[in-house]
């Protein structure tokens, strides 16, 4: 089983989400993969509508909430408020919120927290930045980030995902090496086994940054990778369901 998770950013509204699974064709992809996109919060309702008529294979999610379930918080949106349109799954500390919109890893941990109590399955992203990565800080920076959010996930009867996103590979066409992905993911991998348990090693752990039709297949066989979360390439039906196929 793989996980292919679409990011679609800010990008897509409720009309091209809806033109998106008129156009998704998924012969040829394995039933037992996860399937999931994030579409802006305005186009959720109109992307599991759509998902659903055309079969329901694919998941839908929330690409950033708020930890608060109501209140004056102007622009935000709430997890119950994604849980109501429909949403099942939700990104939480993506390098976009970190980096350009100030996220704290205090931050992180709340919004995991309120996935999690509301039933939403957190996609929690980690990753470091080229400079990080050129002073041998990877492991420190990818643990870091996920100790700050482990308190919310102490328990293993939920779901929940680990991304690994390198923010030097992100948008940039610069894509990590499978050895670079499968040494972060072991880390990652390590830690949640000693923090949570025997159960931890089936938390699946995807790779995001610049994956594509030409190199999913690549990564998805490397070893600790157990999925890709897809950025510009999953704004295209056919690129996301070539992705799909490349998982087996």
């Amino acid at each position: 089983m793989a996980v292919i998770a679409g990011n679609w950013k800010m990008h897509m509204g409720p009309a091209r989400a809806r033109a998106f699974f008129d156009a998704l064709d998924l012969s040829g992809v394995g039933d037992g993969h996860d399937l999931v996109v994030f579409p802006p919060a305005v186009a959720i309702e109109a992307a599991v509508g759509a998902a659903k008529r055309a079969g329901g294979r694919v998941g839908v999610g929330v690409q950033n909430l708020y930890w608060m379930d109501e209140g004056a918080f102007t622009g935000e949106t709430s997890a119950p408020m994604a849980v109501e349109a429909g949403a099942g799954f939700a990104l939480v500390g993506h390098s976009e919120r970190r980096h350009l919109f100030g996220e704290s890893e205090g931050d992180t941990a709340l919004k995991v927290g309120a996935a999690r109590r509301h039933g939403l399955v957190p996609v929690l992203c980690v990753g470091e930045t080229l400079d990080e990565r050129k002073a041998g800080r990877v492991d420190e920076v990818v643990l870091r980030q996920l100790n700050a959010a482990l308190p919310a996930l102490t328990s293993a009867d939920r779901r929940f995902f680990v991304a690994y996103e390198p923010v030097w590979a992100i948008g940039t066409g610069e894509t990590a090496t499978p050895a670079d992905a499968s040494e972060a993911h072991a880390t990652i991998r390590a830690r949640l086994v000693d923090a949570l348990g025997p159960a931890a090693a089936d938390v699946p752990l995807l790779y995001g940054g610049s994956v594509k039709p030409g190199n999913a297949a690549e990564l998805l066989s490397a070893d600790e990778v157990d999925g890709v979360l897809v950025g510009g390439a999953s704004l295209d039906p056919a690129s996301f369901a070539a992705i799909a196929r490349a998982a087996g």
